[in-house]
């Protein structure tokens, strides 16, 4: 890929921004090799010494990554173009989004009555009424709510503070398989992901310690739905995990609720542990409205001051329009019996896939959430056989860093009856690829 694209430039500057153009025009896809440096010196008529410092200014930006004996390559999600999912076929049946079902979503009825005039939110970012309707939705979970505040989703939140507390090159503790875009953001943002298995309860203990004795500055995770295996906590597991991060009080934690009130498992949260640097974030996108970008976030004074800090010196604060819009749903009667329905029938649509599955002898995993992980040897053959059924899912690439391979399901839109034709079609695929390639 790299041949058909001509980098050009006389100056680091010039052959940086050379490399950044044909990243972000789609001329070098991510894995796309660059040239040695020696021998894009000579074709340019510079220096090595003015490649390496256009390489190392791409390192550092998140651009490109080096890869010992395999060169320089363009990074798998580089800053200057976001991974974007593949498109759906025409014709297939999308299970790789991760979306809700949009039947099971509140109608959007934005205030009817606008702020008035054209003075700034700075001095009073946060509604009142919603601060204490945040803290009513939080507290019953354990989450300490003395200091809270609001962000444009969980994404933005974990965005901003690990800008502030972390610097190129940092690194952070992150789940194996893990969110797709929280492994795009760490590595835009130029730090390093050190992977932390995950099991049916979440992260596990002995990989988190293993983490945190590698030096890690922050450690972001999900305490139940997580994505994309669907492990949650259990009390055991949460009081073991509390044990390992209290021995590295300076490490900021990061507890991603996405899922929350339709999560279908309850919140065993580690930030009531008595931890030093904590936040934890809920998002409203999956049982609210994905056009809703906002976010709650309890957090210790510390936290709090950069990241409100931080905010004022950017977006100042969250629509106040978006806060009266998320607070009459929260407080909307009618809107929690329909939150409670999508929570049953979420759970309700996941265990029938994997009840299918397992009476197939395939190994599946979703404890809590809108996704089942299924573990594969080769994740295009399955990827394509399904397609090749007029199934879409994800492939588990996408989550991973170390982990094995494995593909995303999301059930949110799968009716029980179609789980039994979908989990049919994968024991198919499945016997198809071994006859392929060897069982």
């Amino acid at each position: 890929m790299a041949a058909q694209y001509s980098i050009s430039g006389t100056t680091a500057k010039a052959i940086a921004a050379s490399v950044e153009r044909g990243v972000a025009e789609g001329a070098l896809e991510p894995g796309s090799a660059l040239p040695p440096v020696r021998a894009l010196a000579d074709r340019l008529g510079v220096s090595p010494g003015t490649v390496a410092t256009a390489y190392k200014e791409l390192r550092q930006r998140a651009i490109v990554v080096t890869r010992g004996r395999g060169g320089t390559v363009v990074a798998a999600a580089p800053a200057v173009a976001s991974r974007r999912p593949p498109r759906v076929p025409d014709g297939l049946r999308d299970l790789a989004g991760g979306h809700p079902d949009p039947a099971l979503l509140p109608r959007l009825v934005p205030p009817s009555q606008l702020s008035p005039g054209a003075r700034s939110h700075r001095g009073s970012p946060r509604l009142a009424r919603l601060e204490e309707a945040v803290r009513d939705w939080l507290e019953p979970d354990g989450v300490p709510t003395e200091h809270v505040t609001f962000a444009h989703g969980a994404l933005d939140v974990v965005g901003r503070l690990l800008s502030v507390e972390l610097r190129p090159g940092d690194a952070v503790a992150m789940e194996d398989p893990g969110y797709h875009h929280l492994l795009d953001l760490v590595t835009a943002l130029g730090l390093r992901t050190v992977p932390v298995a995950v099991d049916d309860e979440g992260i596990r203990p002995d990989a988190l310690r293993s983490a945190l004795r590698s030096g890690v500055r922050a450690v972001v995770y999900s305490p139940r739905a997580q994505n994309p295996c669907g492990g949650g906590f259990g009390e055991e597991r949460r009081d073991a995990l509390v044990d390992v991060l209290r021995e590295a009080p300076e490490v900021l934690v990061v507890e991603n609720d996405h899922a929350s009130s339709v999560a279908g498992a309850p919140l065993r949260t580690l930030t009531s542990g008595g931890l030093n640097r904590w936040v934890h974030v809920r998002t409203v996108s999956k049982f609210l409205g994905t056009d809703l970008r906002w976010a709650a976030a309890a957090c210790d004074p510390t936290t709090l001051a950069r990241h409100d800090g931080r905010l004022l010196l950017t977006s100042g604060w969250v629509s106040h329009l978006l806060q009266e819009t998320v607070l009459g749903l929260l407080t909307d009667e009618d809107t929690r019996a329909l939150v409670t329905r999508a929570r049953e029938t979420y759970a309700l649509r996941r265990n029938a896939l994997l009840r299918e599955l397992g009476g197939r002898d395939i190994e599946a995993h979703g404890a809590s959430g809108m996704n089942v992980w299924v573990p594969v040897r080769d994740e295009s053959a399955v990827v394509n056989g399904l397609r090749s059924y007029g199934w879409w899912v994800a492939a588990g690439a996408r989550f991973r860093t170390a982990a094995a391979p494995g593909v995303r399901i999301s059930t949110a839109e799968l009716p029980p009856a179609d789980a039994v034709r979908l989990a049919s079609d994968f024991a198919a695929v499945l016997g198809e690829s071994e006859a392929t390639y060897g069982g």
